[in-house]
């Protein structure tokens, strides 16, 4: 198995004693401050491991499946790959990621709409058989390339009441889906199950009612066919928040128990990605540039500051939306930025806006917030910045990918310990090569090397 003594750009210091994690958030700002203040991460496993047992107490016996475009750090993958976690790749890079962090591939499932042929075969030659489809074009070349498939049929979920931009793009509707299986049945295809998906912009959990009760037809449907269909995949748009994940739980709990109980060997699945690596992620940028505007009696920013107006602070940052918060232009919610200082008495807080590099009108990553007065060189820290921001996905070609720093805490691998998650198991490799730790089996216990 491949692990992080293959990767040498990759590191993972251990958090011991009273050390936390806003101590190596300063350690590396002090460590920028001497050299050229690069933007930068700083990535906690811990927490990977605290929603993996989240996820176990509150959406059991759903089985997760990581969702890899949402984050592709390879350390994100061996983490969730040593807890037993599936995944789910949308393209042949992230294939070979998994497949490289040791993930057999009958715990893998190839996803995305529009997949390249090329991507189709290394699939077919590696093992990879549980593809998502929702066209006949992509069945169709699905069966030249991977007659040995397994498909889900995913479908298309809408929210009542919700505004048209919630409802799923993607997705063969009912009638679709008979079609669907008429040519699967054509090509003598496999048809295992029916994937939907919730975006996490949907407000109304009984979307997910409705959405379950769907694929129920579509499994009747496939009887019809012939088809022995056993999987339910209801997708991700998991945010996180206590509130939407207890919600989900009990909206879904009672259709899953009345149409896909496992007592009747019905295997139920999901895609989490942002519930993972969201609180995961800290994001440590510094303000590179400054700019003071006042508003008109309309409320519009001009350059006029008299000593009576109120000033509202433009600051420029080193990373924008085209980088690491490119999810910006998905239309998804920044987190709100804290300041990294100090100050000596209470400031007053100003209007704000913060912008990328690039001076493009699009690169706004905040359009406001009250911050005290900055200056050129300070810090912003980004909470909550793991989704969608590390990986292929995250950044333009021409945006260099920022360093990722690793940590855990004792307490957190002690956990995992406790939890059977040992040495034996793939986290091993978290404990080989050129770290910042070792792990003495003989004292069982931490040392530093020297």
């Amino acid at each position: 198995m491949k692990g992080f003594a293959d990767e040498p750009n990759y590191s993972i210091e251990l958090l011991q004693g009273g050390t936390a994690l806003c101590d190596v958030i300063d350690s590396h700002i002090y460590e920028q401050a001497l050299a050229e203040k690069n933007a930068f991460f700083v990535a906690d496993l811990g927490v990977l491991v605290r929603q993996h047992f989240r996820w176990q107490t509150s959406m059991a016996p759903i089985q997760p499946y990581y969702s890899v475009r949402c984050n592709s750090s390879p350390a994100v993958v061996e983490v969730l790959a040593a807890l037993g976690v599936g995944f789910v790749c949308s393209n042949k890079n992230e294939l070979v990621l998994v497949q490289n962090s040791g993930v057999a591939p009958e715990n893998i499932i190839f996803s995305g709409v529009c997949k390249q042929l090329s991507h189709l075969k290394y699939a077919a030659k590696n093992g990879v058989d549980t593809l998502t489809c929702d066209n006949e074009t992509e069945m169709r070349k699905i069966a030249r390339c991977h007659p040995g498939a397994k498909l889900l049929l995913q479908i298309a979920a809408e929210a009542p009441g919700e505004v048209e931009a919630t409802s799923m793009t993607f997705g063969a509707t009912l009638k679709g889906c008979r079609s669907l299986l008429e040519c699967a049945q054509e090509l003598g295809m496999q048809v295992v199950g029916v994937k939907f998906h919730i975006p996490s912009s949907c407000r109304d959990v009984q979307a997910y009612t409705h959405a379950v009760a769907d694929a129920r037809c579509v499994f009747d449907m496939g009887v019809e066919f012939g088809f022995d269909m056993n999987i339910l995949d209801i997708g991700g748009g998991f945010s996180g928040s206590e509130d939407q994940l207890e919600q989900i739980r009990g909206t879904i709990q009672p259709q899953l128990e009345r149409y896909f109980s496992p007592l009747c060997g019905f295997s139920v699945i999901a895609e989490p990605g942002a519930f993972y690596v969201s609180p995961s992620f800290t994001l440590a940028v510094n303000v590179i540039g400054k700019k003071v505007v006042a508003r008109d009696r309309c409320g519009r920013p001009c350059d006029d500051l008299s000593p009576n107006d109120e000033p509202e602070f433009l600051y420029y940052m080193n990373d924008g939306v085209y980088g690491s918060f490119s999810s910006k232009l998905l239309d998804d919610a920044i987190p709100a930025p804290s300041v990294h200082k100090a100050p000596l008495v209470e400031e007053p807080l100003f209007s704000s806006s913060l912008w990328g590099p690039s001076c493009d009108a699009l690169d706004q990553v905040v359009d406001h917030c009250l911050l005290p007065e900055l200056s050129v060189g300070d810090w912003l820290l980004f909470r909550n910045m793991g989704a969608h921001s590390v990986g292929e996905q995250a950044t333009y070609a021409s945006v260099e990918s920022l360093p990722v720093y690793h940590v855990i805490s004792e307490h957190d691998w002690y956990e995992m310990q406790d939890a059977g998650i040992g040495l034996d198991t793939p986290m091993r490799s978290l404990l080989l090569g050129p770290y910042s730790f070792q792990f003495n089996q003989q004292e069982d216990a931490f040392s530093t090397p020297a």
